[in-house]
C-alpha cells in the first residue's frame, strides 16, 4: 500500500477526531441514505466483549416522535431540529468485567459503538451531540422498545446550522491526564 495514501488517511482520521464537536443547531436538509448507512455501519463494526454486540440503533425520522424524544431529553427541544435522531439501546449480558461492572457491561460496549457512530458522522460532514440527559422509560415508551432494552445514548444527526466543525481547544493538556505507571 502506498505510504502517502496511509498518511493521508491517518491525517483525515485525526482531523475528524480533532474537529468533532457537539452540534446543537441543525439545518433541515435531509441526511442522504448513503451517509446514514455508512454511519450506522461504523457503529455495527465496533468491538464488543465476546463479540456479543448487545445493541440496537433506532433511527427516528418521524417529526412527532423526534419532538417527544426531545421533550424527555431534558426538554432540549433543539434536538428535534435535526432530520434524524438516533437512539442507542442495549441489554444486559452475563459477564463481570473488571470484577465489578457486572451485567451492565453493555453500557461500555454500546459506548464504543456510539463513539464510532459520532466519529463517522463527523467524517460525513454531519453533526451529532451525545445526549445523556434522557428518561429511559419514557424514550422506550415513545419508540416501543422491548422491556429488556435500555437507552444508553441519544443523538440528533444532521448538517450543522451554525458554527460547524472547529478544533476543540478546551481539553486538558496531555501531561495532565497521562501518567506512567
Amino acid at each position: 500500500m502506498n505510504i502517502d495514501y496511509i498518511r493521508r488517511v491517518e491525517m483525515e482520521f485525526y482531523e475528524v477526531v480533532r474537529t468533532r464537536r457537539s452540534i446543537r443547531s441543525y439545518r433541515a436538509d435531509p441526511v442522504p441514505e448513503t451517509s446514514l448507512r455508512r454511519v450506522l455501519e461504523a457503529a455495527r463494526m465496533a468491538p464488543s466483549g465476546s463479540n456479543r454486540q448487545p445493541w440496537k440503533f433506532y433511527v427516528v425520522k418521524d417529526p412527532e416522535k423526534k419532538r417527544n424524544v426531545a421533550q424527555v431529553c431534558g426538554s432540549q427541544m433543539w434536538i428535534d431540529q435535526a432530520p434524524v435522531v438516533i437512539v442507542a439501546a442495549g441489554w444486559k449480558v452475563p459477564t463481570n468485567r473488571g470484577g465489578y461492572i457486572g451485567d451492565m457491561s453493555f453500557v461500555m460496549d454500546l459506548s464504543i459503538a456510539f463513539t464510532q457512530l459520532i466519529l463517522a458522522a463527523r467524517a460525513e460532514g454531519l453533526g451529532t451531540c451525545w445526549i445523556g440527559d434522557f428518561q429511559n422509560t419514557e424514550v422506550k415508551k415513545i419508540l416501543g422498545l422491548p422491556d429488556d432494552e435500555n437507552v444508553v445514548a441519544v443523538t440528533p444527526l444532521g448538517y450543522p446550522d451554525k458554527g460547524g466543525f472547529t478544533p476543540n481547544t478546551s481539553r486538558k493538556p496531555l501531561e495532565e491526564i497521562v501518567e506512567e505507571a
